[in-house]
């Protein structure tokens, strides 16, 4: 059984790894806008010239394109877990690494294919807040005071961290047991990226449905006032 102390370790060792992880994933595994747009384009015969357009595609096809994004994200864990699975507790920071670029990739996905970018220091803002709401933690008013991105994903980071690695240590201490660890980290992954991509998926589906009916109600003519009926009937 797992003292307390071995599973403190743990934590401390899976936040540090989730934090770095994290913290580069952006930069080094980060997913190309213009790179992404072409393959919709081509792999789902979608006519769009630019992400804005993902707002006058059908809300069913938008849908059904981050489930497929969130599926083929999982499976990827799943291979990943199962991989560094068989090597038990020492294998758990590298896993870790690679966990935090498939999560990362996976939100910048979804975010893209709901139509939000993230050029600006307030778009990447709002997409480390939007992993923030897929890992479940509540950022507080205080956090998401308007500050330069360079001091606010960090804290946000943090957080992240600190409840993921929690999390993930008291699943994770079965891993101790080299000749299922395998299943483990697999199912483990699974149920992680799985529960990240759900809930990032309704965060961004949200601003999506927003924005769509702001569009649709700036589009839309005005109507004439309509005359008075008379009563002379």
């Amino acid at each position: 059984m797992m003292t307390r102390q071995s599973k403190a370790t743990i934590v401390t060792r899976i936040r540090e790894k989730l934090i770095g992880g994290f913290s580069s994933a952006y930069t080094t595994a980060r997913v190309d806008p213009a790179k992404y747009l072409v393959h919709l384009r081509r792999a789902h015969h979608l006519p769009i010239g630019s992400f804005q357009d993902m707002f006058l595609v059908p809300q069913e096809f938008v849908d059904d394109l981050a489930d497929q994004t969130i599926s083929a994200a999982t499976k990827m864990a799943v291979l990943e877990g199962a991989g560094f699975g068989m090597g038990g507790f020492i294998t758990i920071v590298p896993d870790m690494a690679i966990l935090s670029a498939i999560v990362m990739r996976l939100l910048q996905k979804l975010s893209l294919i709901y139509g939000f970018e993230y050029a600006t220091d307030e778009e990447i803002a709002t997409l480390w807040i939007a992993a923030a709401s897929a890992a479940g933690v509540n950022l507080g008013r205080d956090i998401l005071e308007k500050e330069a991105v360079g001091r606010v994903v960090p804290r946000i980071i943090e957080r992240i961290a600190v409840k993921m690695s929690a999390e993930v240590a008291e699943t994770w201490a079965g891993r101790i047991i080299p000749l299922v660890s395998g299943a483990i980290g697999g199912g483990l992954n699974y149920f992680l990226v799985r529960q990240w991509g759900r809930r990032a998926k309704r965060h961004f589906r949200a601003k999506h449905q927003l924005m769509r009916a702001m569009r649709l109600n700036v589009a839309r003519p005005e109507h004439a006032a309509l005359p008075k009926s008379s009563n002379s009937l």
